[in-house]
């Protein structure tokens, strides 16, 4: 027997649990601990196919392509949902989840929470504002400055869709295994927080480009 090799694996799993432990980016499974060593080795267990690949089609291509496509049937889900209420988009209830989870705040806040240009969140927060679903009112620590919340109507029409909503929410994620899901939002948070720097930045369209390609050589 080689006891050799087996002290190596017994090390390999303990530095594995070491770092589970210290930042929960993995499951603590088999499927967690192929997932570490395959990106610690910047190596990929079993790597996909994907259309096109044959024809030198990248991966950088197929990622942006399913995101795309994830979107729209997350929306087309969410349009399902708010059939027959008073929402007209799925942004109406992502805003007002945000205000319920997060409390009050100032439009500007609530806009890039959400990743979305100014004229476009100030339109929703202005119909959310005429629907009496949110309220404003000056800052307690700073009268120039306004905030907004959810109001107690607002919270009354978010509840009766929250079943409808989480069932949206549900079948976005099909038919993914836990570990998988788990996996997925670590890949998800790691992107967001690249690109969140970035839009952070307030970089102009003309130069976002460039700009972003700079700071990913960094």
């Amino acid at each position: 027997m080689n006891y050799v090799l087996i002290k190596d694996v017994l090390d390999l799993v303990q530095e594995f649990e070491i770092e589970t432990n210290n930042n929960n980016h993995f499951e603590t499974s088999i499927e967690g601990f192929k997932n570490w060593i395959s990106i610690n080795n910047n190596t990929v267990v079993n790597e996909p196919d994907w259309e096109g690949k044959e024809n030198g089609r990248s991966a950088e291509s197929v990622i942006n392509t399913l995101i795309v496509h994830m979107n729209r049937y997350a929306k087309s889900y969410s349009k399902s949902a708010i059939v027959g209420s008073d929402f007209s988009t799925q942004e109406d209830f992502i805003y007002l989840i945000n205000l319920k989870a997060f409390g009050e705040m100032s439009k500007m806040d609530l806009i890039k929470k959400n990743v979305h240009e100014k004229p476009v969140g100030m339109q929703i927060i202005n119909r959310l504002i005429n629907q009496g679903w949110v309220e404003q009112r000056n800052s307690k620590t700073d009268k120039r400055r306004k905030v907004i919340s959810i109001s107690e109507t607002g919270l009354q029409a978010l509840e009766n869709l929250m079943d409808k909503i989480r069932q949206a929410t549900s079948i976005v994620t099909g038919n993914l295994l836990h570990n998988e899901k788990m996996e997925l939002i670590r890949l998800l948070n790691k992107l967001n927080d690249f690109h969140q720097q970035i839009y952070d930045k307030n970089i102009d369209t003309e130069n976002l480009l460039e700009e972003a390609l700079t700071f990913k050589k960094e």
